[in-house]
């Protein structure tokens, strides 16, 4: 997978696991809550991981939301911080 759809895709991951753990992230870059350089480091943080797959299926598990990320999730500590 090359550079560009390796980012993509954790952009993606990234941003549904926001959405289950009820994690506004346009909300908080808004707010300034959030800055565009932590969410830029969110994503390289998340293409580090090598759960991907795992994740993927972790969230199509928990479509309905979930009130915690998963254990291996290395934003969670962003996301916890974030959360609605």
């Amino acid at each position: 997978m090359g550079l560009l759809a390796r980012l993509d895709r954790h952009n993606d991951l990234l941003r549904r696991m926001a959405d289950t753990v009820h994690a506004d992230l346009p909300q908080a870059l808004a707010r300034g809550d959030l800055t565009g350089q932590e969410l830029r480091n969110a994503v390289l943080r998340c293409t580090g991981c090598h759960c991907a797959d795992e994740c993927a299926g972790w969230l199509d598990a928990h479509a309905d939301g979930a009130a915690q990320t998963p254990g291996y999730c290395r934003n969670a500590d962003l996301l916890d911080r974030l959360q609605a």
